[in-house]
C-alpha cells in the first residue's frame, strides 16, 4: 500500500491514530493543523521513522482560502494526491438547542460542513479522472450521533454529522464513474479529546451501559477502518458508512 495521502486535523486523535497508521503502510502524509503546530511537527518525526515524506501544513479547513493553499502545498511538497482523509471537525460544545450562542452554531457547521465539502472539492478536482486524475479515494470522519440525535447533548454536531452522511452518498453517486470511491467512518465513543467539552473521561461510565461490547472504543481502531477503506481491500465498498461504535 502507497500513495499520498491528506489528513485534516492530523495532529492528534483519529488524525494522528491515521497518520500513524498510513506510514506505516508507507503513504507519504500530509498532516493538517489548525493550531497544534508542535503536535504535529512531533508527529511528522514520529512517521518519518517509516521512511515516508511528510508535509505539515497550517490551514482552518473552514476557510476556503487556507484549503486552497493546503491542497496547493500537498502538491509541491508531496505530489499527486490519492486519498483525502476528512477528518477535522469540533464538537461545538455541549448543551440544548435553546443555550447554543450563533457563533459556536456558525462555527461547528463551518469546520464540520463547509470545511468537509470544500476539502472534498479540492480533492476531487486533483482526482477525478475528468480533471485528467489517476482516482483515489475519500473518507468522511461521521458520527454515530448522525443517527442517534444526541437531544440535551448536541444536536448542532449531530446535525453537521448528518450532513457528512448525505455527502458521502451524493459524492459517492458523482464521482464513482470517476476513478474516486467516497466513504465514511461514523465513530462512537472514542477515547479522544473532543469529549474534553462533555466531561471528557467522567463521561465515559454513564455512556457504557448503552455499549454491547462495554468498552470505550480506541483512535487506532478507527483508524484501522479509515486505513481499510483506502486500501484496495475495500474495492467494492462505495458510499458506505461505516460505524465503528461497538454495536451502539
Amino acid at each position: 500500500m502507497s500513495g499520498i495521502v491528506l489528513v485534516t486535523g492530523g495532529s492528534r486523535g483519529i488524525g494522528a491514530a491515521t497518520v500513524r497508521l498510513a506510514a506505516a503502510k508507507g503513504y507519504d502524509v500530509a498532516i493538517n493543523y489548525h493550531s497544534a503546530r508542535a503536535e504535529a511537527d512531533a508527529l511528522a518525526a514520529e512517521v518519518a521513522k517509516h521512511g515516508v515524506r511528510t508535509a505539515v501544513i497550517q490551514a482552518d479547513v473552514a476557510n476556503e482560502g487556507d484549503v486552497l493553499r493546503l491542497f496547493d502545498t500537498v502538491d509541491r511538497d508531496l505530489g499527486p494526491l490519492t486519498a483525502l482523509v476528512n477528518n477535522a471537525g469540533t464538537l461545538g460544545g455541549v448543551g440544548r438547542l435553546d443555550e447554543i450562542e450563533t457563533s459556536v452554531l456558525r462555527r461547528t457547521l463551518d469546520l464540520n460542513v463547509l470545511g468537509s465539502f470544500l476539502c472534498a472539492r479540492e480533492a476531487i478536482r486533483r482526482m477525478s479522472t475528468r480533471h485528467g486524475g489517476q482516482g483515489g479515494t475519500i473518507v468522511n470522519l461521521s458520527s454515530i450521533s448522525a443517527r442517534l440525535g444526541n437531544g440535551g447533548q448536541w444536536v448542532h454536531y449531530a446535525a453537521s454529522k448528518g450532513a457528512v452522511h448525505t455527502m458521502t452518498k451524493g459524492l459517492a453517486q458523482e464521482v464513482g464513474g470517476e476513478g474516486i470511491r467516497v466513504n465514511a467512518v461514523a465513530p462512537g465513543l472514542i477515547d479522544t479529546e473532543i469529549h474534553a467539552p462533555a466531561g471528557g473521561k467522567d463521561r465515559y461510565p454513564k455512556v457504557l451501559p448503552t455499549i454491547p461490547l462495554a468498552r470505550v472504543g480506541t483512535t487506532e481502531e478507527v483508524a484501522e477502518a479509515i486505513l481499510w477503506l483506502m486500501s484496495d481491500a475495500s474495492s467494492y465498498v462505495h458510499g458506505a458508512i461505516l460505524e465503528v461504535a461497538g454495536g451502539r
